[in-house]
């Protein structure tokens, strides 16, 4: 391992290296993009494997993301203190194990838990790796335009996920799929080791051990109530008290936060009206992605009877518009602003949901792409102005807990729709295979157009001036010299820099 002395940044770093770096980070990403889609597509395999019921394939993708979601603030925060590289090195070797123990799982309770392995690994990775790229790429419109290219890394995920997914199910089986998180962790691994430069903080953040309880808490509670609601009932006592345990914490975190001088959650970033309507926008999203995932990986296997392969064809509409329309939704949130690409999200995932509520057994195959293709467009043009706006509202010198922010309101709302829809198919129908299962997706999905109208309503209403001002309005909450760069980066338009002197302004007359 080659050892280079830690910064408090990554200043002066080469355009080449930058891209390198950049390169790294993506392998991240890869890894759990591509871990995200194939466990969908292996779920009827699995589920015929070890005897899993639509609960337990819930749970195989919820303990993930519940456990990616509880840790991703503290592994922000501590990369921030103890260096990004050596958390992001140590969130691949963890993520790598996991993986491998996931392929070797005898039944649904252990591969349940060795899920929960990865997640830990995963919990230092996208978020650490996007605090490296925003030290990096320290002008916005660079930024922006890195951000683009990093949510693009998220569409080959999607795309090869599927497909490569469907091949080893089909002619290996399903345990094959943890497999390529191996070598791409390994080559990750090295090159982090050989080319990504330390840094941390200038001021490290200190552990907050009743936050991070309240949180797993919280985020537990309420996934554990929603999954398994079916079965005890909505009204039943295990029901209300794990939603009161869950109000608790929450009510918990409100108080405890704001009195911590290093709170895990920097509440006040919520006083931006963008940087809430991104989080907000965050959950919805990938609620309605998740959801979305979740339903067609088991109606296109157990309702049209096609193969893990034939399936993962049919949701490469999905993967490749996500893909395209990355790159493309971070150089218009460089030039305009976050506005148009949210606007157009919220559009693009409702028409692919609305149309799913039309489809039956004997659909037309090209009606159901195209509803694939119409909301993989919104889901591609959602991810650039959702970290952008997330990371550019808060300090850069905190950046690994701007990232967890952004990536924690992913995963909480990627935990939701799963929990969500596949409550709601549990309610209806009794197995995998059944005659009602058209029946029983129609309310599902028009929670997915829920959240989809949801992302237009809040995209509109978060990206106006008036919105914009209240960011300004919190610089002088935070020094100057780490505020302004961050604050800065949200105006990442033709009138950036004037609009950077307007918030020093704004700060100095505060003070």
């Amino acid at each position: 391992m080659v050892h280079q002395p830690i910064t408090t940044t990554i200043a002066g770093v080469s355009s080449r290296r930058k891209f390198l770096v950049l390169g790294i980070c993506c392998m991240s990403l890869l890894i759990v993009s591509i871990d995200t889609t194939i466990i969908n597509v292996a779920l009827p395999s699995i589920s015929a494997d070890l005897g899993a019921p639509i609960s337990g394939l819930q749970w195989t993708i919820d303990a993930y993301v519940v456990v990616l979601a509880s840790f991703l603030l503290v592994s922000g925060s501590t990369a921030d203190r103890v260096g990004r590289r050596r958390t992001f090195q140590t969130g691949l070797a963890i993520f790598v194990s996991g993986s491998l123990l996931c392929s070797l799982a005898p039944s649904v309770g252990w591969l349940i838990a060795f899920r929960m392995v990865q997640a830990l690994g995963g919990s230092m990775l996208n978020p650490v790796a996007m605090s490296i790229i925003t030290n990096v790429f320290t002008e916005p419109r660079e930024r922006a335009r890195a951000i683009g290219i990093w949510g693009g890394v998220l569409g080959i995920g999607i795309g090869l996920g599927p497909l490569v997914g469907g091949m080893l199910v089909e002619f290996v089986n399903w345990r094959a799929i943890f497999w390529i998180n191996l070598p791409i962790g390994a080559v990750a691994l090295t090159a982090a080791a050989l080319f990504v430069p330390e840094s941390r903080s200038p001021r490290p953040r200190r552990f907050d051990p009743l936050g991070q309880l309240a949180m797993v808490v919280l985020l537990a509670s309420c996934i554990y109530a929603i999954i398994e609601a079916p079965r005890a009932g909505c009204l039943s006592v295990q029901t209300l008290s794990l939603f009161a345990l869950g109000a608790v914490a929450l009510t918990t975190l409100l108080i405890h936060e704001p009195r911590r001088t290093d709170p895990l959650i920097e509440l006040r970033f919520f006083r931006s009206v963008p940087f809430s309507g991104a989080t907000l926008v965050a959950i919805t999203a990938f609620g309605a992605f998740a959801g979305f995932l979740f339903l067609n990986t088991l109606y296109l296997q157990t309702v049209r009877g096609l193969s893990p392969l034939q399936a993962g064809l049919c949701t490469l509409p999905l993967g490749l518009s996500v893909l395209i329309c990355s790159p493309i939704s971070g150089r218009v949130v460089g030039r305009y602003g976050p506005r148009p690409s949210l606007l157009l999200a919220g559009t693009m995932i409702c028409m692919g949901a609305i149309m799913l509520l039309f489809v039956t057994a004997d659909t037309a195959l090209v009606f159901v792409l195209a509803s694939y293709l119409a909301f993989g467009v919104g889901q591609g043009v959602v991810n650039a102005p959702i970290t952008n706006t997330t990371v550019s509202g808060m300090p850069r010198s905190h950046a690994g807990v701007a990232a967890a922010v952004a990536t924690t309101s992913r995963n909480i709302g990627t935990s939701l729709g799963v929990a969500i829809v596949g409550s709601i198919l549990s309610s209806h129908i009794s197995g995998m295979i059944a005659a009602d299962f058209i029946a029983a997706s129609r309310p599902a999905l028009w929670v997915i157009v829920g959240f989809g109208l949801t992302v237009f309503v809040v995209g509109g209403a978060t990206t106006t001036a008036t919105a914009r001002r209240t960011t300004a309005r919190i610089a002088h909450l935070f020094p100057e010299g780490e505020s302004a760069g961050a604050l800065g980066g949200d105006l990442g338009d033709a009138g950036g820099r004037a609009r950077r002197i307007q918030v020093h302004a704004a700060g100095n007359q505060r003070r």
